[in-house]
């Protein structure tokens, strides 16, 4: 009986986290910690499933190349962890494989750094297999240059890093090399199957573009509301939460922008600011939609404080995947929450709410602007000598209706290249004019 009552109550504790972060000249502008970040931090715990029970915010003129924060730091953040019966030390800045085993060891706790962190809250949101394989490949691949400080001790127990006589190897650098070798296995096994996958997401992608469907790609900070508008467009029905990184797997959905314009339009997963490099390597298969996107839609929290920060950060990103030349639409989502005096406007701009609908017809404008490729909605009245233009537009337009009478009577979206190919029997088609004889 007391050992279920133990169990339950142990069911009911969840992470008690003290936040640990560093401000520093030495470091790069980015790793630094401020209050902006730890905020995101606590943000991160309570996504992972934990609580912040404590925040140690330090400046100090370069890290402390053994526990990374000062040795005093150190001793009042084990004050902390005692008084505050915390379970794990999270630091918002990365950390060494070997300042974080000195600090689990003094600590006395668990130790993680904001990438570790990351990491288990991608596993924890991944849903589909490719986005399972995606964080087990970015797992170990943050795990490979940690084996070495994991392993140390019993190096030292053997008494030789490998340096001593023949046959006095240690076990320890044994089971590191036979660890390493394991791991190097499962990435290079994960890397096989991740090229399935983007196989298979290219045969799908060569079978749009062979149907001229546009792709949409909706992108933006973590939490910014790109669910929220996905399913306000397309009744795609995705949990919209307010947690960050609460959609991890594409999804994709047709959208009917205007009578004439059809798109496939996708949201990916959220950016944040120190993203840990395994995780921009191993979600190229889902964010390299981006490179091939006709249009981005780069949603912006206006009602956060750090829009500006947040959306430079995804700016930077999407030059890193490649993307910077691919049209894109500014988003300002949240409007009806912006207490500024100026909303910002401009081509290629547009202000919304998700939440409430507000904007979203003249987002569906914007979009099929940026994408109008001279397709129009026409009528044809085809000679029955000509039947074989129908078979043209069948593979070359979108038939609406097919009448047959006197002659063939056809309603159909076309293409330039389309309307080119039919015009003689297009309804009241009149010859565009050249720009110069305007």
């Amino acid at each position: 009986m007391r050992g279920t009552m133990e169990t339950n109550q142990t069911k009911e504790i969840r992470d008690r986290a003290v936040l640990v972060g560093l401000n520093s000249p030495r470091l790069d502008a980015r790793e630094n910690a401020d209050e902006a970040s730890m905020e995101e931090l606590s943000a991160l715990v309570e996504t992972a499933g934990g609580e912040t029970v404590g925040v140690v915010l330090q400046n100090l003129n370069s890290p402390n190349p053994r526990s990374f924060i000062g040795e005093g730091k150190v001793a009042e953040v084990k004050e902390l962890v005692m008084s505050e019966h915390a379970t794990t030390v999270i630091f918002d800045n990365d950390l060494s494989p070997s300042q974080m085993r000195v600090l689990t060891e003094e600590l006395g706790v668990q130790v993680l750094d904001r990438s570790a962190l990351i990491l288990d809250i991608f596993a924890q949101r991944a849903k589909t297999r490719e986005g399972r394989l995606q964080v087990e490949l970015a797992q170990y691949q943050y795990l490979l240059p940690r084996l070495i400080g994991m392993w140390t001790h019993l190096e030292r127990q053997a008494g030789t890093s490998g340096k001593g006589p023949i046959g006095s190897k240690g076990p320890g650098e044994t089971q590191l090399e036979t660890d390493r070798r394991h791991v190097h296995r499962k990435i290079d096994k994960l890397k096989e199957e991740l090229e399935e996958v983007r196989r298979v997401r290219g045969t799908q992608r060569q079978r749009r573009m062979k149907n001229e469907i546009p792709v949409v790609a909706i992108v933006g900070y973590t939490n910014a509301g790109k669910s929220t508008l996905l399913n306000k467009l397309t009744d795609a029905g995705i949990p919209a939460n307010n947690r960050l990184f609460d959609t991890l797997d594409t999804t994709s959905r047709l959208l009917q922008v205007s009578d004439t314009l059809e798109v496939v339009i996708s949201d990916t997963v959220g950016f944040i600011r120190k993203l840990p490099h395994q995780l921009v390597d191993a979600f190229k298969a889902t964010l390299e939609e981006l490179e091939y996107a006709d249009l981005l839609l780069h949603v912006i929290d206006i009602s956060n404080p750090m829009w500006q920060e947040q959306a430079r950060i995804v700016d930077d990103l999407i030059r890193e995947l490649g993307a910077e030349q691919t049209p894109c639409i500014r988003v300002y989502n949240k409007s009806d929450l912006f207490w500024g005096d100026i909303r910002p406007h401009g081509e290629m701009t547009v202000n919304i709410s998700a939440k409430t609908g507000e904007g979203v017809p003249q987002l569906l404008e914007a979009i099929d602007k940026a994408l109008d490729k001279g397709t129009r909605r026409v009528t044809l009245h085809l000679p029955y000598d000509k039947g074989n233009l129908l078979n043209v537009l069948y593979e070359d337009a979108k038939v609406e209706t097919v009448e047959y009478g006197e002659t063939i009577d056809v309603v159909a979206v076309c293409t330039p290249r389309a309307i080119g190919l039919v015009k003689d029997y297009i309804e009241g088609y009149v010859e565009p004019k050249e720009d110069w004889e305007l």
